[in-house]
């Protein structure tokens, strides 16, 4: 069944209302709701003061989600995120008392700087959507979206990712400085205060969760499923790599390219959605060889050689 105007409208209303908080970054804000239609948790690496907090607010505050932000820092312990069993002695019981985790939209400020061990509290919570305090499961609100943020691996204090949890980054991205007439703008526009504060809601959760199951019906054909499956695995056996893309990979690959392709008022996919978001769903799922990393090889080249090799179908939609 194709996915109906009215949520192409609806989404269009969010993308505009990201656009008129984070200016000049119109392609990253797609890939921001590309995760979301999709279902999938995003990694945005920057240096501070790019906006990426105030995105990630706008998000929310358009959608009329639940919103929470973790700092997070050496001292941050498990359940601070996920919660913990508080003892109530007149009633002789445990109670769960939830942590900042049971929400809409989870944004992890520099995860990077928390310990392996904290890190890991949201492996469960990324793949399940779930928490699990002493013995007993919680479920998260739906839909639930998972935002981090991280410093360059070269800054200090930071700890690097497992290759477990980047697996479950749907997405990976970069904002980057705007360029000095977007920044001019910005100037002027913030006299007043944060861009995302005047945000007025255009949607509910609601909607969004019944967008996304629209979603899950948009056709890709298998020509096309055939090029994205074969970028996936070339970067398993390519000489220079150690550790390539997953089956979790594959398949959120998949889904990013149905959400894409319906952010281009589409409801197929095209080779060119899924070329395009293949460095942001791939680059850091891949782990080089070191002899690769001694000839300067990264990620982003092992990628970019891929797509010149793999072979492009011929094929326009259904």
């Amino acid at each position: 069944m194709p996915v109906s105007q009215e949520s192409m409208k609806i989404i269009s209303s969010v993308r505009s209302n990201l656009e008129s908080c984070l200016l000049g970054k119109e392609f990253e804000i797609q890939l921001l709701l590309t995760a979301l239609l999709a279902g999938g948790h995003v990694l945005i690496e920057d240096v501070p003061g790019t906006g990426k907090t105030q995105l990630i607010k706008a998000l929310a505050k358009s959608m009329q989600g639940d919103y929470r932000r973790i700092q997070c820092n050496p001292d941050i312990l498990p359940s601070d995120i996920t919660g913990v069993s508080v003892f109530h002695p007149r009633d002789e019981m445990f109670y769960f008392r939830p942590g900042p985790v049971m929400t809409n939209i989870l944004l992890a400020d520099e995860i990077n700087r928390a310990t392996t061990k904290t890190q890991s509290a949201l492996l469960e919570v990324m793949e399940e959507r779930s928490v699990t305090v002493d013995g007993e499961t919680h479920e998260l609100p739906h839909p639930f979206m998972l935002c981090a943020t991280q410093n360059p691996i070269d800054f200090e204090g930071t700890y690097m990712l497992p290759e477990a949890q980047l697996d479950r980054f749907m997405l990976k991205l970069s904002l980057g400085y705007p360029d000095a007439a977007t920044e001019k703008q910005l100037m002027y526009a913030s006299k007043d205060g944060q861009l995302s504060d005047r945000l007025k809601p255009v949607t509910h959760m609601d909607t969004v969760s019944a967008i996304q199951r629209e979603i899950r019906d948009i056709f890709i054909g298998e020509p096309v499923a055939d090029y994205l499956l074969n970028i996936t695995r070339s970067t398993r056996e390519h000489p220079s790599v150690m550790l390539g893309a997953s089956p979790r990979a594959t398949l959120s690959f998949m889904n990013a390219a149905k959400a894409f392709a319906f952010l281009q008022q589409r409801d197929y996919v095209l080779p060119d959605d899924v070329k395009t978001l293949a460095p942001y769903v791939l680059s850091h799922r891949i782990m080089l060889r070191p002899e690769a990393r001694l000839d300067n090889a990264t990620p982003e080249s092992v990628l970019d050689f891929i797509l010149r090799q793999v072979k492009v179908p011929v094929q326009m939609g259904r």
